[in-house]
């Protein structure tokens, strides 16, 4: 009401010189009181008393001018028919004027002040933005206006020359990417911000090469498909994960096969409750099975996928199932009662040095618990049977991989006789499960090193859970009967690498701030992965992460007789138990 009492009055005195009329003041009167009541009836109307000024931005300037626009020429009209002359024009657009700039700069101005407490403020980290496209303005903006935000952008850096030399958010766009190392030592940078949801694994991977010598500490905007599912704080602002190092694009898959196999059906997935198991359920819910069986051991990790699944998956039938794949009588009750028709076997003991200590553990879960629901399935007549596998089957060198082996075969002899689709598919290491090498190394890392290394030459293949089991679903869609499906994993990694590049995009630098320490090989570990076996060859898919190993010829009636006596020798000697599996497996070796 103040201000736009002032803003008229001073609109007459300029109109008039300093010295208004004794004619014109009861219509200045007249002016000033209806222009407070309709001005603040159309603030109203537009919400400006409702907005937070603290993240103003054009729409809100838009809807001040809007507001004032309607409030003047509704009050144009009302004085006309009340003093029954006319506001002059120089009034009018003077007191336009003055009225939006009080009116505007007053809420302009605290924005202002909020934006300059943010950049005055001490102990943030100074960020440089790569990307100054609209996630990067809006990462920015947010930054800028946030007083609990840990950093403060300083400069964007951009490959299109459109923007280069030019400023966003009043911060300069220094250059293309090539200038990145040169930005981080003129501007005192502490942290880099990778602003570009859309851009390809490819993409980032390449970005990360060039912030790697840096040594300053890397974040990374998520993907374009997750921000879709809520707005971008600065909480999204996520560390950069091994996934983003090894530049690899989202697996495609074939929709319409999968569908073909899973939708309508009822789908058992044992060991449910682990990293693959319950990533299977998340993604297999996706293509609308009839009914989802979760079978597990451990009654914690099954109620915790449980409650997951209610709550993304409403309309899901799901079905806990608590059992153990070595009770070959509870395993028979659950394919008797539920009758799964698709079955993904994940239930397994995959800790290589554990198993090298309790071999007889890792016989009775990996090969009489496969060989159990293997078994249940075929007798059951359910019509797939996909068993998770892992390239440590391929010459294992530890009992582990030994057992996986067995398996394999066993699936295969099966196949057969039994018009049940019995396939394996065989990966490697998979990033973020339980025990696995990288949420190691970060806790290591947050506790302040010592990095530990089993060996400076150590390479594996790595793949992320959710790409891994896209495969083993698709791979489940190519089955014919008896194949071992190996999954393209990329380049292998060295291990040693992994851990200096987590180190440096952790803002540190390897040897020096952190450690690392080579602990040497562990029992069972060997250098480096294979994922065929000498008498497999390989053959391609429909899908090009996607080949098959050819069936080898196995003799049914010796490997059943073989596994009846590796039935017998669970609790003996390890000594003996390895001498068992390597006459089973011919090409295990035997270091332990």
């Amino acid at each position: 009401m103040l201000l736009i009492s002032i803003s008229i009055w001073a609109s007459y005195l300029f109109r008039f010189e300093g010295n208004i009329p004794s004619s014109y003041l009861m219509q200045c009167l007249t002016f000033c009181i209806v222009s407070v009541i309709t001005c603040i009836v159309s603030m109203y109307g537009f919400h400006l008393y409702n907005r937070i000024w603290q993240y103003a931005s054009i729409i809100e300037m838009t809807a001040i001018v809007r507001a004032v626009l309607i409030s003047c020429a509704i009050s144009l009209l009302f004085t006309f028919f009340i003093s029954g002359s006319y506001v002059p024009l120089s009034v009018t657009l003077l007191s336009f004027e003055t009225m939006l700039l009080t009116l505007g700069g007053i809420r302009f101005a605290w924005r202002a002040y909020r934006s300059l407490l943010v950049r005055n403020k001490k102990n943030k980290n100074r960020a440089l933005i790569i990307g100054a496209g609209d996630c990067g303005t809006l990462v920015a903006r947010k930054l800028l206006a946030s007083e609990e935000a840990a950093m403060l952008p300083v400069a964007f850096v951009d490959d299109d020359p459109a923007k280069q030399k030019r400023e966003v958010c009043g911060l300069p766009v220094l250059g293309n990417r090539s200038i990145v190392q040169e930005a981080i030592r003129t501007h005192r940078i502490d942290d880099i911000i990778i602003a570009i949801p859309t851009a390809s694994k490819r993409e980032v991977a390449n970005l990360l090469e060039i912030c790697k010598p840096t040594g300053v500490k890397v974040k990374i905007i998520p993907r374009i498909e997750d921000l879709i599912h809520g707005k971008v704080s600065i909480n999204e602002i996520r560390n950069v994960d091994v996934d983003d190092l090894l530049g690899r694009d989202p697996v495609k898959v074939d929709l319409q096969g999968i569908a073909n196999y899973v939708e309508g059906k009822t789908v058992l997935v044992t060991g449910a409750g682990g990293s693959i198991g319950s990533e299977l359920c998340r993604q297999i819910a996706l293509y609308r099975p009839q009914k989802l069986l979760m079978l597990g051991h451990g009654e914690n990790s099954i109620y915790a996928i449980e409650m997951e699944m209610k709550r993304q998956f409403p309309q899901q039938q799901v079905e806990s199932v608590i059992a153990d794949v070595q009770d070959l009588k509870r395993m028979e009750s659950v394919f008797k009662k539920y009758a799964p028709q698709v079955v993904f076997h994940a239930a397994a003991h995959k800790h290589v040095p554990l198993m090298e200590g309790n071999p007889s553990e890792a016989i009775k879960n990996n090969v009489l618990g496969t060989k159990h629901v293997a078994d249940c399935a075929d007798q059951f007549g359910a019509e797939r049977f996909v068993l998770i596998s892992t390239d440590k089957a391929v010459n294992p060198t530890s009992v582990m991989g030994a057992t996986k082996r067995i398996a394999e075969m066993y699936i295969q002899c099966l196949d057969k006789t039994s018009k049940t689709i019995f396939a394996a598919v065989r990966f490697g290491n998979v990033l973020g499960s339980r025990g696995s090498v990288i949420p190691r190394f970060k806790e290591q890392i947050a506790m302040g090193g010592p990095v530990t290394v089993t060996h400076p030459e150590m390479i594996r293949y790595f793949m992320t859970i959710p790409e891994a089991v896209q495969l083993v679903i698709q791979a489940g869609a190519y089955a014919k009967g008896g194949e071992v499906f190996i999954l393209d994993m990329g380049k292998p990694v060295k291990i040693v690498d992994l851990a200096e590049d987590l180190i440096r995009l952790s803002g540190f630098q390897p040897y020096t701030d952190i450690g690392i320490e080579f602990s040497g090989i562990r029992p069972g570990e060997k250098l480096f992965e294979e994922l065929l076996t000498n008498e497999e060859g390989i053959g391609s898919t429909k899908h090009d992460r996607i080949f098959i190993g050819q069936p080898v010829n196995i003799n049914r009636a010796e490997l059943d007789f073989e596994m009846k006596k590796l039935e017998k020798v669970v609790g003996e000697d390890n000594a003996i138990i390895r001498e068992l599996l390597k006459h089973i497996v011919p090409t295990f070796q035997n270091v332990s």
